[in-house]
């Protein structure tokens, strides 16, 4: 297998090292030079332009897009569908509104082109541990990239989760689910940076580790900021970005008359952070760069 993927940043070039140390063989493409050039020292053949892509697989094709959501990955797809042809098969694996894959997977089907919609959760940790992959598209284009899902995700690790715009739409909700639970552990160690018993906050996440009913994944990546940052997390500014899921489940819930008040409570923290400092958002600003990678700003 052959798969030609397009943008080669943090989370697509981890994804290349995978699916290369898994046998599949990839073509890349990336509008930094700089990416390019460190995906090409990792095994990708690394090419110029969309053309160059296209003309560097053989037909049928695998096309995995791996840009930012809304104008980017519009424009990449709509440029692809003018490349490639019937039979071929494009992926999309941002953070992508559902509503929008359902309609590349239309315009997609015009063509004969399969269209799938990944989400894909994991963020940095992905290449040493896998990705999760939420799928979405027919099951007959499911079962065609099925090895390439092996190789990038852990045992069990991924699901054909249903029709187009299903995969972006699970992919939406867990990432919501992600926000009330941040803000949770957020507001939790805040109080206890607050208290007057002088904690030692990593070590309650480590504690709450072994055997509490709190334990999971992001304690553990929280000990771990508190031990690259300290118990105050000086360094860090407490602002946190939003990445757009946050604010489409809302939107959906509202839609549908779902009441999701801890989801709605979490994301208008996020726009709070912009303007209050407080150590519940310190605290999120850390756990977000310690599994996604996603930037913080230095407090001064």
């Amino acid at each position: 297998m052959k798969i030609g993927l397009i943008g080669l940043g943090r989370m697509g070039a981890n994804m290349a090292r995978r699916l290369i140390e898994n046998g599949i063989e990839v073509a890349g493409y990336d509008l930094s030079a700089e990416n390019t050039r460190r995906a090409a020292e990792a095994g990708v053949e690394a090419v110029d332009s969309l053309e160059e892509l296209v003309g560097a697989l053989d037909a049928p094709r695998i096309v995995w897009v791996m840009v930012p959501h809304g104008e980017p990955t519009r424009a990449t797809i709509s440029s692809l569908l003018d490349r490639v042809e019937s039979g071929d098969l494009i992926v999309d694996g941002g953070n992508t509104l559902y509503t929008e894959s359902i309609e590349h997977a239309r315009v997609s089907g015009e063509r004969n082109v399969d269209f799938l919609d990944v989400g894909v959760s994991g963020g940095v940790w992905g290449l040493a541990i896998g990705y999760n992959l939420m799928i979405g598209g027919t099951a007959e284009a499911f079962e065609r990239l099925e090895p390439a899902f092996r190789a990038l995700a852990p045992s069990d690790g991924y699901a054909h989760v249903g029709p187009s715009g299903a995969g972006h739409f699970v992919k939406m909700i867990h990432n919501a689910i992600e926000y009330a639970m941040l803000q949770a552990l957020g507001e939790g160690f805040e109080c206890l940076e607050r208290s007057e018993f002088g904690l030692d906050l990593g070590a309650i996440a480590r504690l709450w580790q072994n055997g509490s009913v709190v334990r999971c994944w992001l304690l553990e990546l929280l000990a771990g900021a508190f031990t690259d940052e300290g118990n105050e997390l000086a360094r860090i500014e407490p602002w946190i970005d939003d990445s757009g899921t946050g604010r489409w489940t809302v939107d959906y819930a509202l839609e549908k008359a779902i009441p999701i008040p801890a989801i709605t409570t979490s994301l208008y923290e996020r726009f709070e952070s912009r303007t209050e400092r407080r150590f519940a958002h310190q605290v999120i600003a850390a756990l977000r760069n310690q599994f996604g990678g996603h930037a913080v700003r230095e407090a001064e």
